[in-house]
């Protein structure tokens, strides 16, 4: 069953076309990378997908509710780290404190962090800090959940955090969308990785295919420096 269907998508800013009719499904329990250089569309296709952009022209369908990991986490620095976490399921599925409480706890165990409940945000690294982020949009129960280049605010050592977590999530056959530059990482956990370049979809397809032995000739060029090593 796909959970996500998009259609036909344009969207511009001023005369910058930034997507061009970008249409792709995502089905239950399939994981997306998505790569591709800066200045693609990657991360103004999920502003558009999760309603922080209005696209211009085309449709964007859910099965089920979405979550969003941003890139620089978006903590709320005066909430405790549990704070953070209950806030969304209180105020806006109207959960009771205490069932918020207690699912915020479990996703903390999850994330390593049972013990940080209590703590604020700036007194966390920044690998500890995206855990929290990532409980927080799982505390929603998403039914898709979508990271916007979840790792490109940490060092390397932290970067392995977080894609440890992504990693374990994926085992559980939680749907994800992930714009990322580890293109290692798209090749080893992701179902399928879309190339994005200009506004459109240059090319997609099993990962390791699409990384190893590209097809088209502007994926090639993207992917050799990351392939000479």
């Amino acid at each position: 069953m796909k959970l996500l269907e998009i259609e036909n998508l344009k969207k511009s800013f001023e005369d910058l076309d930034v997507l061009h009719d970008i249409s792709l499904g995502v089905e239950e329990g399939e994981v997306v990378a998505i790569i591709g250089p800066s200045g693609s569309g990657k991360s103004t296709l999920l502003r558009c997908c999760t309603g922080l952009e209005q696209a211009d022209s085309g449709t964007i369908h859910y099965e089920g509710s979405y979550g969003l990991v941003f890139q620089n986490f978006n903590l709320f620095p005066h909430y405790s780290v549990l704070k953070n976490i209950m806030d969304a399921p209180i105020s806006v599925q109207k959960q009771s404190k205490k069932e918020a409480e207690k699912e915020a706890r479990r996703l903390l165990e999850k994330m390593g962090l049972g013990d940080k409940a209590d703590v604020y945000p700036c007194q966390l690294s920044g690998g500890q800090q995206q855990r929290v982020a990532i409980a927080r949009a799982l505390a929603l129960k998403p039914s898709i959940l979508f990271f916007d280049e979840p790792t490109s605010a940490l060092d390397p050592e932290l970067t392995g955090e977080i894609l440890k977590v992504i990693r374990e999530l994926a085992e559980e056959k939680m749907t994800m969308v992930i714009v990322t530059h580890e293109m290692s990482f798209a090749r080893d956990v992701a179902d399928r990785v879309i190339f994005m370049d200009g506004g459109y979809i240059i090319e997609q397809g099993d990962p390791k295919e699409v990384i190893e032995h590209p097809k088209e000739e502007r994926t090639r060029q993207f992917l050799a420096r990351f392939m000479q090593g």
